[in-house]
Order: C-alpha cells, then structure tokens, then sequence
C-alpha cells in the first residue's frame, strides 16, 4: 500500500503549482517512504556529465560537484540501462558518493541502485539510492522501480529541464569567429550557493531579468560579476540573440571608439576594411561592457548617446545606425566616487545605474564555501585525471575562518594548488585529500592556526586542538550560521544545509546547540 502511496504523491505533484527545487526534493522525500536509504540524487544529463539537481543524506559539497560519466562507471552502467539497475554489495566499481555521506565521511556504501529517466526514449536524468545496509534493497520490486523512474522523468519535464538539455540552434546572423569562441569560452558557468545572500542576489537577478533595463553590476574583484550578467541575460527576453562582451580596460584609447561603434575603411591607418563594432553585432540582443570604469573619457559620451538615443556612428562613416541593444554593465570600482573625482561622466553613471546590482563578497556567505569546494574539486579532477578530490575537516575550518580578499576566484586558485600540493603525497590512483597545511602557502600560517568563538573549546597555548574539537566547532559555526540566515527556522536551516531535518536536530544535540527536550 505505501508503494502505492508513493506513486500517488510523485503523480499528484506532476500537476503541482511549486518551485523546481521543491518539485525535485518533495520526489526524494515521497521516494524515501519506501525505500530505505540513506542517501539519494537525483542528476540531470548535461552532455557527457550528470549534474546533481536534489540530494539527499548528502554533504553539500555533492551538489556543487559534476559527474563525468566515463569517470564513473556505476553512473554510466545506469544511463545506458533500460531498467532500473541495482548493484550487488560485492562491486568493486567506485561509488560516486563514498565518502560524501553525511554525517560520517568515512563510511562506505554497501548497496546501490540507480534508475534511469527517460522521456521519449531520451535520457535526461537518472536517480541514484544508496544505503548502508547491503540488503536494504532486495526486497523493492523491479515494477515499482520502473514506475517511479518514469514519474521521475516526468516530474524532470514538466520543471522544464528538457529545454535545458536541448541543443541550441546556431543563433542567426553573421558574428565574426573571434566573437563566437570569446562568448563560448564564457558558457556553461553558472552561480553557485544557498546562502541568503545569494539567494536575495538571485530573486534580483529574476526580478531585473524580464525588463530591458540598463543593469550595473557590481562587487569586489573576483566575486562573480560576470556570471551574474550572463545569469541576467539567459533569464531575459533576448537570450535567443547573441550577449558580446568587451573588456573596457583591455582597450587602448586609441581602439575603444573602433571596438564599440566599428569603423569605416580608410578611418585610420590599419581600417583596411569596414568593420562593425560590439554594438552593430549585438543587435537585437545583449552587450555586456566589463570592467566599464576604465573606459576613457572620451569614448564615454558618444556611448552615452548609444544608450540614450539607440543610435551609433562608425569612426569615419557620416551616416548614423539604429541600434537595438541592451547595455548589462560591471565593475569594482565607486563610480560615484570616479565621477566625485572627474574620471567618470555624471550623467553616463546615471544611465548606467538604472538598476544596480551588488555581488556579495565571499566572507559575507561563508555558509557556501563547501558547495563552492565541491564544485571546484570535481572540476579539478576532470581537468587533471585525478581519482576522486576531498577536502578534510580541518581545511575546511581553515578555508571558513580566512578573509578572502580573492574572493570566489582566489578559492578556487587556492583549492587547485592545494590540490595539486596533496596529489604529490598520494599514491597514483588514490583518492586525494587536502589537509589544512596544503593550504598554509595561500591563506597564511596564521591563518592555519584554528581561532574559535569564546564560547567553544580552545586548545591551550602551543596545544594543536584535536580534529574532533575542530570539527565540533566548524559544525557549530555552520550550523548557527545557517540558523541566522533563516531567523532560528530549524526547517529553513535543514533545506539550506541539505541536511534531513531530524538529522539535523540530532547533531545539533549532541553538540549542545539543542536541548533534547525540543527535539520534534
């Protein structure tokens, strides 16, 4: 009867009016009625990857990892499957989630199985079950299985990720080659975290998104401003027709004018031919100008009059063109302050800043770090052909007390020479483990040294605290962290940590944070 439950509530959801990432974990959660396990994914098809879009009993930094299929043969042996597949507990094959279990990182899968969601005959997805138990999945019947893949599949089409895997046509119209490769090197990225902070980034984003407003965005170097602007235009009217980018204090003054409005043959030494600029090439769409405080004075009226009039004029050419762009802008510098000092046009920055945008620096979501970790691993270990790359504990307290003045891209330089360092020590072909002095050389000695709040245990002086005192506290850190993000919502904090929530009251007990008296 509970099979049949289960199968009711993933139908009666197919037609539900709620988020994708509710779809997504109301389908695990419905799933876990019946099958015990303790933990479970569910993975798009991404080209030759599987990208996790839900986990459960999962570290977070499961999430921010991508799975190759050739790296990882039990996910490639379920995509090729036309059934569900279970693995008996002798396999030797690796398992993608060893040493990803929450809580305890050393415990090793027993039993695994995983099914494959098709729509139409195409893979888009497959969901994964593991447990510790190597029993715990003989008894589930293969028809059940095969039912709730294909719900599962359906669930993955009506949250509209069909399109998404989806190849796109050629966008019309002829942009020179350079053009082309400088746009593909930028896609495929995407914005990581859950933390508050970018999750109100993201409701930003949505909001700015379905207007043809002119958007500044802006941060600290290495924050992530250009995701942000491409996440802006993939979410925006126009991403069917080309986004240009142009780095602004890449151009000599002599070209900026030439690069934006194009030229004419014969307009200067070298014009031997005419030649569009970004904006000619960008019509229709988006152009994105990064690094806009470093465009020379005089280039920046006649960009002013681009935005304001819609009109353009190649150097040299007498005629002026119409031009239907929209103008999505970054920087890390004050603006107001340039134009206080006379380096920036007042009334350029006030067309500019129609809607600005702030990215977050890291040390304000540090509560996204391990995702962020995650990601980066799984991107180094595709990069370099390395066995699967962990990060201990300990690094991660290191990583969570450090200032990042880097920001996002610092941590990730600092995770690929971290990880590079713990390779050295590695044997060929094991899994690879940064620990906390992999990383002394990028964040400093000092900040090795693990500094705890008063109100946790300290090592006593020249004492190296132990890793069970240390993982205590980060766990306490990351914990409260959350908790503040979620105004004390125990249920918000769960979500957010991608954590059961009685698993999350049960070790917020043992390290003191929660009485068990108001465990419900």
């Amino acid at each position: 009867m509970k099979m049949i439950d289960t199968l009711i509530a993933i139908a009666v959801d197919l037609t539900g009016a709620m988020t994708e990432k509710d779809r997504y974990e109301r389908l695990l959660l419905a799933i876990e009625k019946v099958l015990p396990y303790d933990a479970s994914a569910l993975l798009r098809v991404d080209g030759d990857q599987l990208v996790p879009v839900a986990a459960r009993g999962l570290l977070p930094e499961a999430l921010g990892r991508r799975y190759e299929r050739k790296n990882h043969p039990r996910l490639d042996i379920i995509c090729n499957s036309e059934e569900p597949v279970r693995f008996p507990a002798n396999n030797t094959l690796p398992d993608p989630f060893d040493g990803l279990l929450e809580p305890d990182t050393n415990i090793q899968i027993h039993a695994c199985l995983g099914c494959p969601l098709r729509v139409d005959d195409t893979l888009v997805g497959i969901l994964t079950a593991d447990a510790l138990d190597p029993k715990a999945f003989d008894h589930i019947d293969q028809n059940f299985l095969k039912a709730v893949g294909a719900l599962a599949g359906a669930q993955m089409q009506t949250a509209r990720l069909i399109e998404a895997l989806e190849i796109q046509a050629e966008r019309q119209g002829e942009i020179v080659s350079d053009l082309m490769q400088d746009i593909n090197q930028r896609q495929g990225a995407q914005i990581i975290g859950s933390s508050s902070v970018m999750r109100h980034l993201q409701r930003e984003i949505d909001l700015v998104a379905r207007s043809d407003f002119t958007v500044l965005v802006m941060g600290e170097t290495g924050v992530g401003k250009e995701l942000v602007v491409r996440a802006i235009h993939q979410s925006s009217n126009r991403n069917q027709d080309p986004i240009l980018y142009l780095n602004c204090a890449a151009l000599p003054e002599t070209l900026a004018e030439s690069e934006l409005f194009g030229h004419t043959k014969g307009a200067f030494t070298g014009a031997t031919r005419d030649r569009a600029g970004k904006f000619e090439l960008a019509d229709g769409g988006t152009l994105f100008l990064d690094e806009i405080g470093e465009l020379p004075l005089t280039v920046q009226a006649k960009l002013l009059r681009a935005i304001q009039e819609g009109e353009i004029q190649r150097v040299g050419a007498d005629n002026t063109i119409h031009v239907n762009v929209r103008l999505l802008a970054a920087t890390n510098r004050d603006l107001e302050h340039e134009v206080d000092k006379g380096r920036f046009r007042a009334d350029l920055f006030h067309r500019l800043n129609v809607y600005p945008v702030t990215v977050p620096p890291l040390r304000e979501r540090i509560s996204d770090i391990p995702i962020l970790a995650g990601y980066f691993c799984e991107k180094l270990q595709r990069k370099l052909g390395l066995k699967p790359v962990r990060i201990s504990p300990d690094a991660f307290e290191a990583l969570s007390i450090y200032n990042w003045p880097g920001n996002v891209r610092e941590l990730e330089n600092v995770i690929s020479r971290g990880t590079l360092k713990a390779s050295s020590r590695t044997s060929l072909g094991s899994q690879i483990i940064l620990e906390p002095r992999d990383l002394v050389g990028d964040l400093g000695a000092a900040n090795i040294q693990i500094r705890q709040p008063s109100t946790n245990k300290k090592a006593k002086p020249g004492e190296q605290m132990s890793l069970t005192d240390m993982t205590k506290n980060f766990q306490k850190k990351i914990i409260k962290q959350a908790l503040g993000e979620n105004d004390g919502n125990w249920a918000a904090a769960a979500r957010n940590l991608k954590m059961h929530r009685s698993n999350l009251h049960n070790l917020a007990t043992r390290l003191g944070l929660r009485s068990s008296k108001n465990h419900h």
